[in-house]
């Protein structure tokens, strides 16, 4: 991250947050309390900004400056919400391809992710408020540059966010290794919402318990499991290979 899009400081932060420039995270001392942080507080509620509660060693080793209790990153892009971005889809006459990462957490596949998914057309990228990694310029450079043009959604709640996917027509695909469906024997020329599971333990079961069909990409070596920018790639294409032909 470039020292650049770091803020410290209570106040610091509490009037950037109310400027309206996007946070990607917040990083706040264990056991902090000050009148100036039930006011930040009151500001990481009302906006639900992602943060963490680390020891003050973790502070210190990220600025030796006088930080008081509180590091913010400024994000390096705008987020914007799913409910305002899938009715212009359909306002255009697109059928919607949208992309659901469930905790992916590196940075470079973040980037690499994000250049696949501009490549392809996709609609847009939804991520959790928690647990996702920074869009840092880090990332920004590894997508080329398609984190500043692909819209990039935060969302708190990802099964509200499914339940609104499906009342606006699209089926969810869930691309995880425990199936015993290939991926290339699911319709994809209908609108879809395709979730990719993080790096770790792929995608968590309350999201498959919610998905309207899990596919998996055959492996056929010893090793159990594809990078997941490679699989995102893989089943990005086959539907837009499928709506091609269709």
């Amino acid at each position: 991250m470039k020292k650049t899009n770091i803020i410290f400081g209570i106040r610091p932060v509490i009037e950037i947050i109310k400027s309206g420039r996007e946070i990607d995270k917040l990083l706040i001392q264990k056991g902090l309390k000050s009148r100036n942080f039930f006011d930040l507080n009151f500001l990481i509620q009302k906006y639900k900004i992602p943060c963490q509660y680390v020891p003050v060693e973790k502070l210190n080793n990220i600025t030796p400056k006088n930080h008081q209790g509180v590091i913010g990153f400024i994000s390096e892009i705008e987020y914007q919400h799913i409910e305002n971005i899938l009715p212009f889809v359909y306002e255009q006459g697109k059928n919607p391809l949208i992309l659901i990462l469930d905790r992916i957490t590196d940075v470079r596949n973040m980037g690499a992710i994000a250049r696949t998914s501009e490549c392809a057309n996709v609609d847009a990228i939804i991520v959790p408020t928690k647990e996702t990694a920074q869009i840092n310029a880090d990332a920004i450079k590894t997508s080329a540059g398609a984190l500043a043009k692909i819209p990039v959604c935060r969302e708190d709640n990802l099964i509200h966010t499914f339940n609104f996917l499906k009342n606006s027509g699209l089926q969810i695909i869930a691309c995880t290794e425990k199936s015993d469906v290939y991926y290339n024997t699911i319709d994809f020329t209908i609108p879809t919402a395709i979730i990719i599971g993080s790096e770790k333990d792929g995608i968590s079961q309350k999201y498959l318990r919610v998905s309207d069909n899990i596919v998996k990409i055959p492996i056929l070596g010893k090793i159990e499991s594809l990078n997941v920018s490679v699989a995102t790639g893989i089943i990005l294409y086959e539907a837009i290979r499928q709506r091609a032909k269709h």
